[in-house]
């Protein structure tokens, strides 16, 4: 037995949400025979696993009211949990009230992120899910974990109980200090929660002036560990639960790389969620191919036109459920990520056989709710607003100017608004040709637009893509007025761009000269 051990454990609250083994916990608890207090439904699993319980409200005297807002909420409880064992005075205050001290308290929270992630929960409802006592025991237990342990996560429970039965009841201070960390890290992103969908509500109903904290706080549990970062002399890790946007059904893994690649391409298809069946290609976030068309197997083969050489390594996305004509020609080459919203029969099994594949099932509408778009720079963190999905095209295309003598065709119109939303996820400066729904050369991360404007053509050129009659999408103004003459001499017929140059006029002279149309949106979507 460790020679820093408190009194063993001898009495433990348990009231849980989660309930995965928790029966088997409580069953190696009363192997050692210690009294095990719960309350509701907690309560009750125990009991039809053929537990001894003792119910809380036997605890207190008094019986759970408000539907079960208040059960915990008592001195018999908190007093059990938050007399220290070394004081007399605390000890001597126990038996003086009838109190039996709890050295045990195991329990985790209302699922709140998970119902708000639900958009019919109204505010009414999410706040039923805040709780209130299962917090307060917790914090108390960690406060006290000089002499108390708490666990709030069932991966605990296997080592708390091994700890139990090999030291005769009794856990020692580094796991009780371990514990209590864990504890209070997870009460503070519980209530960092709750604070995030109260401000992001704020911000929709307008009741609220400011767009961000005036301090910033984040306490994201460790989801996993990563191989290494983005090279292999640097350590990774992911933090937070990405689970409400994505789940990984095959393969190993993702790296640090990986999930950055996969971050990108749910941003970018989620611009074409109310387009017909579209195919993104990304290699390294940038995407090297995107098409709108009938059919996803004609998307695919549209995109893949774009850049055949970047794709092989890269991630494939879809906005439709991948069905078995697309799958097998993605197969033809190998594609390190393909994510999809589902997978119709069969298709998985195909995808499956290469092992080093990673097939994801991505989640639409959890996206908008992450509303705040952060990066680390030298000594301190960025933070904005994330740069929000497009509208549905009839109401992108209500806000546009058109400053040119010829305005879009309906054709060109449709173009402009595909090229606009691929432009915005590519890394600035960025430069796409487009035609019929479908990129034909993607210029970006270049220090100028011109070369930005000369890779795209490179890049369409390369794939033996011609330009004439393409639209052409730059993600901020064209700074002079040889970039858009540029574009008109490899056959654009139609720009966009968002304006606001000192040179506008000089760029729409020159697009008049060359009987090209020309809408500015009014708005840049700069990616650095």
């Amino acid at each position: 037995m460790p020679t820093d051990a408190p009194a063993p454990v001898r009495r433990a609250l348990l009231s849980v949400y989660d309930k995965t083994g928790i029966v088997d916990f409580a069953r190696r608890l009363r192997a050692l025979d210690v009294e095990i207090v719960s309350t509701g439904g907690t309560a009750g699993a125990l009991r039809e696993a053929g537990l001894r319980v003792t119910d809380v409200a036997d605890v207190t005297g008094v019986p759970e009211v408000l539907e079960g807002r208040v059960k915990t909420l008592h001195p018999a409880i908190h007093a059990g949990i938050l007399a220290r064992r070394s004081r007399t005075d605390d000890m001597a205050a126990l038996d003086d009230h009838g109190y039996t001290p709890i050295d045990l308290v195991v329990g985790n929270l209302y699922p709140f992120a998970e119902a708000v992630a639900d958009p019919e929960t109204d505010l009414g409802t999410a706040m039923e899910y805040v709780d209130i006592g299962g917090p307060t025991m917790l914090r108390a237990a960690a406060k006290n974990h000089f002499d108390v342990g708490v666990v709030t996560d069932p991966a605990q429970y296997d080592a708390v109980a091994d700890e139990l039965h090999e030291n005769d009841a009794h856990l020692s201070a580094p796991t009780r200090r371990s514990l209590a960390e864990a504890a209070f890290a997870h009460t503070a992103a519980y209530d960092r929660q709750i604070d995030t969908y109260l401000s992001a509500g704020a911000d929709a109903d307008g009741s609220s002036e400011a767009d961000l904290p005036d301090a910033y706080e984040a306490s994201l549990p460790r989801a996993e560990s990563l191989r290494y970062g983005e090279n292999p002399h640097q350590n990774g890790a992911l933090y937070g639960d990405p689970s409400a946007f994505y789940e990984k059904l095959h393969g190993k893994a993702l790296s640090y790389n990986n999930l950055l690649d996969t971050s990108s391409a749910l941003a970018l298809i989620d611009e074409f969620r109310d387009a017909g069946p579209t195919c993104a290609i990304l290699k390294h976030t940038n995407p090297c191919g995107v098409a709108t068309a009938d059919t996803l197997e004609a998307a695919w083969h549209q995109a893949f036109a774009t850049d055949t050489q970047s794709p092989y390594g890269g991630i494939v996305i879809v906005n439709r459920p991948l069905d078995r004509a697309t799958a097998e020609a993605i197969d033809e080459i190998f594609t390190e990520i393909v994510i999809a919203p589902e997978f119709e029969p069969g298709v998985l099994d195909l995808l499956s056989e290469r092992d080093r594949r990673r097939l994801i099932r991505h989640e639409a509408a959890a996206r908008e709710s992450d509303r705040l778009d952060v990066r680390s720079v030298l000594g301190g963190l960025l933070v904005q607003t994330r740069d929000p999905v497009l509208p549905p095209a009839s109401e992108q295309q209500e806000r546009w100017e058109v400053p040119t003598a010829r305005p879009p065709t309906e054709e060109e119109r449709a173009d402009l608004d595909f090229a606009w939303r691929v432009a915005k996820h590519v890394k600035s400066n960025a430069i796409v040709y487009a035609r019929d729904q479908a990129t034909l050369g993607v210029g970006a991360g270049q220090m100028s637009r011109i070369d930005a404007s000369e890779l795209a053509v490179f890049k369409a050129q390369k794939s033996e893509l011609d330009l004439a009659g393409s639209v052409v999408a730059s993600d901020a103004f064209f700074p002079f007025a040889d970039g858009l003459e540029a574009a008109a001499s490899e056959g654009a017929r139609a720009a966009v761009q968002p304006g606001g140059s000192i040179r506008d006029d000089e760029v729409i002279e020159a697009a008049d000269a060359h009987d090209m149309a020309m809408v500015l949106t009014g708005q840049r979507h700069f990616r650095h």
